[in-house]
């Protein structure tokens, strides 16, 4: 009998697994609930990384003229807060560590189809933020391009520019292997009776992620190991003065970036379709097209790219089309927001802190998504491309979509991974800031975009001067929020009353094990033979 084995028949839970001791017993531990809070730990120590240089850039807006960084200064932070928040964040958050940690729960498996390679994925994962961050402090200083690296800017600077790039290509790969292991593990890992129509909704969209991140990621690795090349070697593939086309860099980049948004939000939708049928104790609405939806979002999503380029000097022919394109991904996804709101109509509504949260993604989620259709219309993109509008569009889809998923799922499933209960009270007070500073901050850059403040400047004209102050205010107000909110959690992990198995009384796999889960997640191979989310039985989703 194994080590894991032995635990799982003693009623230990995966916490207090006998092993290796210490950290030891972690970073090499191959056990997915295990490296999903490896991934949790990872990742919140770079989102706090990055909040802070956020913090500091809008410092620097707060007055007219120098305030306390230089434009150099400003650039570097710029970019790195881009790379943390985007590579070490936003793409791998929710997969990561929700997927990581639910996915074989909720299908019924005993872990994902390649433990090992999970794992790698992960030492990976740490290897390509380190290296990234490293790129800081050596080389010609900290990188100024932007986190989008865009040529032939990164291929002439004389900062640090080819390490970042290495790093970003390093947490490409984990993000492959994450994409790979879990596509098998839907295929593969299923408990039996649980055919696809019979599956979670959260597994859907980490099923239809896990394509586009095998797919998609590779593009990315080969873009940027070209551009080291490029600097090392002065190949002419994307700078113009040696005979390479800088567009031809614009359109690999985003090839693989904006199927990576999908890649960021997907999952987040994933997890609101879990959350809302729970407190709303209802069935979901609609189970068939929230799930096929997922599938059309990442199939759709990887085919818009060029709405990135429509000043680049396209044809007529390509912008209409992409245009096109642009409009036809927002219906699977008003597909979701509808069948949301029709599951919560007349539903039993218990709303926690959890729910506040993922209420909150929709509503923020939504203005993202309208305001990428006027970006998506190429007589407005002309107008508000390169300024203000799309760092607050780009914000309300990436934090206000993603991030407060994220957040939503972190006090959803808080009580399963370590078997605490959060302070309701304390979690709903700390959403109450978050939301309104995030408002103030990035419904502020949209206005400020539409009156004409372009993006990427360290300083700003007087007429912007309150518009930037205000925001500066509400940046301030967003991260009191969030301090209030992480704190609250971190009472409860040391603090916080023991957790029941469901408390909060859901009716997919998850909740049927204890909390924390014992190391094989069940003691028996669960049996399904129902539709899942059944709160009524014999009801029809």
């Amino acid at each position: 009998m194994t080590v894991a084995d032995t635990a799982h028949a003693a009623g230990g839970s995966f916490l207090d697994t006998p092993g290796r001791p210490g950290i030891a017993g972690w970073i090499f531990s191959t056990d997915h609930k295990r490296i999903a809070i490896l991934y949790l730990t990872a990742m919140l120590t770079f989102f706090a990384i990055g909040s802070a240089l956020g913090v500091a850039m809008r410092l620097e807006q707060l007055t007219l003229g120098e305030t306390v960084m230089s434009a150099t200064t400003y650039n570097a932070m710029f970019t790195l807060h881009g790379v943390l928040m985007i590579f070490t964040f936003v793409i791998p958050g929710l997969p990561a560590v929700f997927g990581n940690f639910t996915l074989p729960i909720l299908i019924g498996a005993k872990d994902v189809s390649f433990p090992r390679l999970n794992l790698f994925s992960w030492w990976l994962f740490m290897l390509g933020a380190t290296i990234a961050v490293t790129s800081l402090f050596t080389g010609g200083g900290p990188p100024d391009t932007g986190w989008s690296f865009y040529v032939p800017y990164s291929i002439k600077t004389g900062t640090n520019v080819p390490l970042a790039v290495l790093g970003a290509f390093i947490l490409g790969f984990s993000s492959i292997l994450t994409g790979l292991n879990f596509v098998t593990t839907v295929h593969r890992m299923r408990a039996p009776g649980m055919s696809f129509m019979n599956m979670p909704l959260f597994p859907w969209a980490l099923y239809a992620t896990g394509w586009v991140q095998i797919i998609a990621t590779p593009i990315i690795g080969i873009t940027l190991l070209l551009v080291i090349f490029e600097r090392l070697f002065h190949i002419g593939i994307f700078d113009p003065a040696i005979g390479g086309d800088p567009v031809l860099y614009q359109h690999l980049f985003w090839i693989y970036s904006h199927p990576a948004v999908y890649v960021m939000i997907i999952p987040a939708m994933g997890a609101i379709s879990e959350i809302i049928p729970t407190f709303a104790h209802r069935t979901i609405f609609g189970y068939r097209a929230i799930a096929y939806s997922s599938l059309a979002i990442a199939g759709l999503g990887s085919l818009v790219w060029a709405h990135h380029m429509f000043t680049s000097g396209l044809s007529e022919v390509s912008v209409l089309v992409f245009s096109l394109l642009t409009f036809l991904v927002a219906i699977p996804s008003a597909i979701k927001v509808f069948n949301w709101v029709a599951t919560l109509y007349k539903g039993s509504i218990e709303l926690t802190a959890s729910l506040l949260y993922a209420l909150s993604f929709i509503f923020l989620f939504s203005i993202g998504g309208l305001t990428g259709l006027l970006n998506g219309a190429l007589a407005v993109n002309v107008h508000i491309h390169d300024t203000y509008f799309i760092v607050g569009h780009f914000h309300y889809v990436m934090f206000g979509g993603t991030g407060f998923a994220f957040f939503a799922a972190l006090h959803y499933w808080f009580p399963k991974m370590f078997g605490k209960q959060v302070n309701e009270r304390l979690a709903k007070i700390a959403w109450v800031p978050t939301f309104i500073g995030f408002n103030m901050l990035y419904f502020t850059m949209m206005v400020l975009g539409v009156q004409g403040m372009p993006r990427r400047y360290y300083d700003h004209l007087p007429q912007f001067h309150w518009g930037h102050v205000f925001a500066t205010v509400g940046s301030w107000v967003l991260v009191l929020g969030l301090l209030m909110m992480f704190g609250n959690l971190l009472a409860a992990l040391f603090r916080g009353k023991k957790a029941p198995a469901n408390p909060w009384g859901g009716v997919t796999l998850e909740w049927t094990v204890p909390s924390p889960p014992p190391v094989l997640n069940f003691d028996t191979e669960p049996v399904v033979n129902a539709r899942p989310y059944a709160f009524n039985p014999g009801t029809e989703s």
